[in-house]
């Protein structure tokens, strides 16, 4: 699985207050959260960001409270990866629920300067800038949570299961 886009950066310690603000947590519809993703922090996140964007952050991204509309605003914004030095551990779990690749590698301010490309192999870890043509490999995802990421997310791979009859409701 490849996921090709323009990088975004933040920094450390970025919490889900910021990621999707609290007056947004009484909308349901996750393309209207998408609308507001990063708001706390760039107010023109959301217009500007395109589908298939990265984030790139520093230590602990999505800290705080452990709303789960914050990974779903930021898939719906159109980011198709988070790459970070560490995650919050409801936060890792949230998003990779929803289908929404994070990774973890060290020093991120390697990887990628603010509106650089970058390709990455999911399932491999590897981080390619398609500026400099510089390599970093990321923390491998576990295979059982690659699986829930090729299906977009725990909802994809329950229903798979049951279509496959692996998974009844017995």
């Amino acid at each position: 699985m490849l996921i090709e886009g323009k990088v975004w950066v933040f920094g450390e310690n970025i919490d889900t207050d910021v990621i999707l603000p609290g007056k947004y947590l009484v909308v349901t519809d996750p393309v209207e959260l998408g609308k507001h993703a990063m708001e706390g922090l760039d107010p023109s996140f959301p217009k500007r960001v395109a589908k298939g964007d990265i984030v790139v952050a520093g230590r602990y991204f999505g800290c705080g409270s452990s709303r789960e509309q914050a990974p779903v605003a930021l898939k719906y914004s159109g980011v198709a990866a988070v790459v970070a030095e560490s995650y919050a551990r409801i936060f890792y779990r949230n998003a990779l629920n929803i289908g929404l690749p994070v990774l973890e590698i060290e020093n991120t301010k390697r990887i990628a300067k603010g509106g650089e490309r970058i390709r990455i192999d999911v399932e491999t870890g590897e981080i390619r800038n398609l500026k400099t043509g510089e390599v970093f490999r990321a923390k491998p995802i576990p295979d059982f949570m690659l699986e829930i990421i090729r299906e977009g997310g725990l909802i994809g791979k329950i229903k798979k299961q049951v279509a496959e009859g692996k998974l009844t409701d017995q």
